[in-house]
């Protein structure tokens, strides 16, 4: 139970594997295949002695999957249904509808999805920031006054006057975009004109957030969207708007709350953990509540509270996206990404667990009651029975933040020494490349990294985005591809999982230019930067939106015809669907790693593979090997560098 009275809680057990599975013998073989990095090996490896069952187990006992769920063919839209394609192209559901049709709304509800958690992450930030504006939001400010003002010009907002009634009109502006009837949005007048244009043509241009992502829901009902070329354009619209609409603001409003990252050292993987501390671990993605947590655990008497318990101290470490926003502004160093989470706890080195929403296992709590972790969760939308609930708001933020710490620190006392392990090799890591830092780093303008594409010093430049994926061995398809880019000279952006991964493999480290190619590493050895660069959590990939098209304007150019490209090659999520949806809808074609459920539609493969590519100018590639992946992606760079004559 917990010390704190008015905590409530639903007991869970301690989920194991049967002792069979995980004999010593099995053991050593079953790790190789499930993860890359060192400090993960170690700790899986006394997860698996332990016999505390993971999501590697997990996915073992789903095995084998539904061929018809896996190609997109399962349809449960409605009672008259489940219904499923048998393999004849004749066959239908019982409503009637064909492969195309299922493929394609199956296609458009995980799009509207990601967009709409990505998209109500956004509202959230500039509801806070509104808030803090009014003065009702205790603890929380304008930490970037600059910003504020850049962003306010964009939405046409006089910039005169106290700096809290800007904010207060920004927000509010930014709020009217989910429901907006003026039938745009304002930052997506960042792209170019020929893009703009482009897609104006197509009829692809969104004209609010919730207006597209309703409609995407609308159109997934069964008796209404029956093309499934006019369903597939809806995602696009419903992605766009999520890209240069609700993430964008997520990101915008939350460097205007919290200060737009600068480049700095942390570092990275479950070494971060101290024997002597008391470890607390901020998981999820919203940045709102891990800024209070960060200040509750700052105070004095939070720290004489530690020493009173018989710890050095208290030390908070990231996971996942929420771990990538404290990483790039504060420098607080990452356990792990996505696959960890449930690693982190059970090095039995973890106090308290505290998750926002967003990619947290719903197994946490059966995991933490294996070891004395206790899990508090804070979201209305994202309860977990066995976790300790404190909602949290912007109006009560940093109260609770200060009860979540105090919980910590009392549970200090209940760790289990000889349970503990923590590896003792943290790496480094050099952070924090907003594109406001890039630009500083560059004199105050893009030009120079214009020039040196122009120049073909840098080749040119992918993202690298996304989730892990159990059913790839953890990180490989991040790494391997990243350094088989740098490697031909292209210079790599990283979000998300995919930075943690490459940041645990050192290749966020300055000493990497030597393993890029002559260029490049010439180019990063002079400006002192790694060849793989952070940009910030999955919600920045926005970030990456920005910096393309400052590029593509900078050079008079549609984005599309920027030598530029995406990859995602372990993602899971719908999130991540939405995202490579509007990057290929802005322009930026991407190569996936994991096959999207569509293989039952020949159709709808060649839309998103072929077609495309005539409205957008961009298109998707699916190749699960990321050295073959690395080529699709270089030679798709140097044709866009041919045509432009580079």
């Amino acid at each position: 139970m917990s010390d704190d009275p008015e905590l409530e809680i639903i007991t869970v057990e301690c989920i194991r594997t049967p002792a069979e599975h995980m004999s010593p013998d099995k053991i050593p073989a079953k790790v190789e295949e499930r993860a890359m990095d060192p400090s993960v090996k170690e700790v899986l490896t006394k997860t698996m002695l332990e016999g505390v069952e993971t999501v590697w187990d997990r996915l073992e006992k789903q095995q084998p999957h539904c061929k018809f769920c896996e190609s997109g063919l399962s349809c449960q839209r409605c009672a008259m249904g489940p219904c499923r394609i048998m393999g004849d192209t004749k066959s239908r559901g019982v409503c009637g509808a064909g492969a195309d049709l299922i493929v394609s709304r199956n296609l458009l509800d995980q799009i509207s999805t990601g967009a709409a958690a990505h998209s109500d992450h956004g509202r959230e930030v500039a509801e806070t920031l509104l808030l803090a504006a009014r003065g009702e939001a205790p603890m929380y400010g304008i930490a970037d006054k600059d910003k504020l003002m850049a962003v306010a010009k964009e939405y046409g907002i006089a910039t005169e006057g106290p700096v809290e009634k800007v904010a207060e009109k920004l927000a509010l502006a930014m709020l009217e975009e989910y429901g907006t009837i003026k039938g745009d949005l304002a930052m997506a007048k960042r792209m170019p004109k020929g893009t703009i244009e482009m897609l104006v043509d197509a009829g692809l241009m969104p004209r609010s957030i919730d207006r597209e992502i309703v409609e995407a829901m609308h159109m997934v009902h069964m008796g209404v969207g029956a093309d499934y070329k006019n369903i597939l354009a809806q995602g696009v619209r419903a992605s766009l708007g999520d890209g240069w609409g609700g993430s964008m603001i997520g990101t915008e409003a939350s460097d205007i709350l919290f200060g737009t990252p600068n480049i700095r050292n942390s570092r990275v993987n479950l070494g971060v953990l101290k024997q002597d501390h008391v470890n607390i671990s901020l998981h999820g993605h919203n940045p709102v509540l891990s800024e209070m947590v960060v200040k509750a655990a700052a105070l004095p008497e939070m720290k004489e509270r530690a020493e009173e318990a018989g710890a050095k101290g208290i030390n908070l470490v990231g996971l996942c996206c929420t771990g990538n926003e404290l990483l790039m502004r504060k420098g607080i160093p990452q356990a792990g990404n996505h696959l960890s989470q449930e690693l982190v706890i059970t090095t039995g080195a973890l106090e308290v667990m505290i998750v926002d929403y967003q990619c947290i296992f719903p197994s946490l709590p059966n995991t933490a009651a294996c070891y004395h972790t206790k899990v508090i969760t804070t979201s209305p939308k994202a309860k977990i029975p066995g976790g300790y609930y404190l909602e949290v708001n912007p109006e009560n933020a940093f109260e609770q933040a200060k009860r979540m710490v105090a919980i910590a620190v009392d549970n200090y006392k209940n760790r289990v020494p000889e349970r503990v392990f923590i590896p003792n090799k943290p790496v480094d890591a050099v952070v924090g490349f907003s594109v406001e830092a890039l630009r500083a780093a560059l004199g105050g303008t893009l030009k120079p990294l214009l020039d040196l594409i122009l120049e073909g010093k840098i080749r040119g430049a992918v993202g690298i985005v996304g989730c892990n994926n159990p059913k790839i061995k953890q990180d490989y398809g991040h790494i391997t591809l990243a350094k088989e880019l740098i490697r031909r000279n292209i210079i790599v952006v990283e979000t998300g999982c995919a930075a943690i991964a490459c940041a645990e493999a050192g290749l966020m480290k300055p000493e990497a230019a030597d393993l890029a190619g002559k260029s490049l590493g010439n180019v990063c050895r002079s400006l002192g930067i790694p060849p793989v660069l952070h940009m910030g959590s999955c919600v920045d990939n926005t970030r990456i939106l920005v910096l393309a098209a400052e590029l593509a304007n900078l050079a008079g150019v549609r984005m599309d015809q920027l030598p530029v490209a995406g990859a995602a090659p372990e993602w899971y999520s719908p999130k991540a669907v939405s995202i490579g949806s509007y990057f290929v809808g802005s322009g930026i074609s991407v190569a996936l790693g994991v096959m999207p459920k569509i293989s039952g539609s020949p159709n709808v493969i060649k839309m998103l593979t072929e077609d495309l590519d005539g409205a957008v100018k961009a298109k998707f590639w699916v190749e699960p090997d990321p050295k073959k992946a690395a080529a699709i992606l270089f030679d798709h760079i140097e044709t866009k560098r041919a045509a432009l004559g580079l």
